[in-house]
């Protein structure tokens, strides 16, 4: 039953690019027909091409797209280096002994350390996954490999709820709030300047919600592990390139030196230090995605015997890069689109208008899940949605902590539907989308009762 559920995802779904393009066509369509444009259609469609271009064009959202690659790059290297990679290594081996401790090893380290950080949980999962997938292959035992890179891509279904997630970091601002209620066009008086992580994050609803969905998640990865593989689903050592002896010389020297590259390495992580602010410390707002590679960086070259070694594997992990830098503006796009057109807050509107106290935030639950379907980022996604939310939480007479939790539950757990932020797996594992697919499907499902009954009764 497995092999034909497997089977029919496989042959149902195009590539990851193919589905970025369907999406963009969708969104195109939808925006024509029910969206903000008005005039003749060569109007409407002129407006449609010019907040499509923008969107993929705009300066932010390319810095941030070139913050992923980089960061997706440097965590690769990392892992790669001697020392790391040992480490990494020793871990695998011990948790490779049987398909079941492979997948709920994989899916506990990957969401706690994404629960921290989504950055270094994507990154830290992927490897670990085909790490796992090395050392079993080592060992001859027989495991399901697309089921670890579904594990390993874990991290991005508790991400929101955590320390890293885009809402409950910018509601933690001073003025953020009150800022954001201005918006949508009503003025409210009670809006608070501020809701601290203590509010959100580590408020015991989500704590408790969290310890939920990381116990269910592990329990379905223990089922799907019982499930015996379908043959090819083992891995496949890619090839490996012969080590290329250079003979240095002159100023080649320095690109072999052992000090050269670990010095360096070590007043960037300095300069990092300073940086860190003494007084908010505990808050975490200083770890922005500018702070996590500087500091990938500085490990990278801490980390690895040379800076010879550094390029070298420098140029091996840059292919896995390559989904991001032709996908990521294509979701740009339709992210101008969503917002250029209306169709983005005539969506949220129409569920606001219909909800009630007590199913508001179920509805913006479900309405945050489908709008992450096409706009795959948090913190763009929130800059749309936040005024809907505290609209809704104030008009309603509801905690708006509650109804920016749901908010995070119902954008983190349609990753599990989004091949957008799997691409860095992808590209690490050797994986394609539809081979994972079937297994982030049962996680999606997972999720939705998890969060879904945690909206409706917390």
């Amino acid at each position: 039953m497995v092999d034909r559920f497997a089977d029919f995802f496989r042959r149902l779904l195009p590539s990851p690019f193919s589905i970025a393009l369907l999406l963009t066509l969708l969104t195109a369509a939808l925006s024509l027909f029910i969206g903000d444009y008005s005039g003749s259609v060569a109007e409407r469609f002129s407006k449609l091409a010019a907040d499509w271009y923008d969107g993929i064009f705009k300066s932010s959202l390319l810095v941030f797209a070139f913050q992923m690659m980089l960061m997706l790059v440097l965590g690769h290297m990392l892992a790669l280096a001697p020392v790391v990679n040992s480490a990494l290594r020793r871990l695998s081996s011990a948790i490779a002994g049987s398909a079941t401790s492979a997948a709920v090893g994989v899916g506990a380290v990957t969401m706690a350390i994404g629960f921290f950080n989504w950055g270094f949980g994507l990154i830290a999962g992927a490897i670990l996954a085909r790490m796992v997938g090395e050392a079993a292959a080592e060992k001859d035992v027989e495991m399901n490999y697309p089921l670890l890179g579904a594990a390993g891509y874990t991290g991005l279904l508790v991400w929101h709820g955590g320390v890293s997630g885009s809402s409950l970091i910018k509601a933690a601002e001073q003025g953020h709030l009150q800022e954001l209620s201005g918006l949508n066009g009503k003025t409210y008086g009670n809006v608070p300047s501020s809701l601290g992580l203590a509010d959100t994050v580590f408020s015991s609803s989500n704590m408790v919600v969290s310890l939920l969905i990381f116990i269910a998640v592990l329990f379905t990865l223990y089922i799907a592990s019982k499930w015996r593989p379908k043959e090819g689903d083992a891995f496949r050592k890619s090839a490996v390139d012969k080590e290329v002896v250079f003979k240095a010389d002159g100023a080649d020297r320095l690109d072999d030196s052992s000090m050269f590259g670990r010095v360096v390495g070590l007043v960037i992580l300095l300069v990092l230090v300073l940086q860190v602010p003494r007084m908010s410390f505990l808050s975490l707002t200083w770890v922005t995605p500018n702070f996590i590679n500087a500091f990938l960086f500085s490990l990278v070259l801490i980390f690895h015997p040379s800076v010879r070694k550094v390029i070298s594997n420098g140029e091996e992990a840059i292919g896995g890069a390559s989904g991001i830098l032709l996908q990521f503006p294509l979701y740009f796009g339709i992210m101008g689109i969503m917002t250029g057109s209306g169709l983005l807050l005539l969506f949220s509107n129409q569920l606001v208008s219909v909800s009630t106290p007590d199913t508001f935030p179920f509805l913006t639950f479900l309405s945050a899940a489908i709008v992450n379907v096409f706009i795959p980022s948090g913190g763009g996604q929130w800059a749309v949605q936040g005024p809907i939310v505290i609209q809704g939480a104030l008009d309603h007479g509801l905690p708006l902590s509650k109804c920016i939790l749901a908010f995070a539950y119902g954008d983190e757990v349609t990753n599990m539907l989004q091949p957008f932020w799997a691409l860095p797996l992808l590209g690490i594992t050797r994986l394609s989308a539809k081979a994972i697919f079937p297994y982030t499907l049962l996680l999606f499902m997972t999720g939705m009762i998890v969060y879904g009954l945690s909206v409706l009764f917390f």
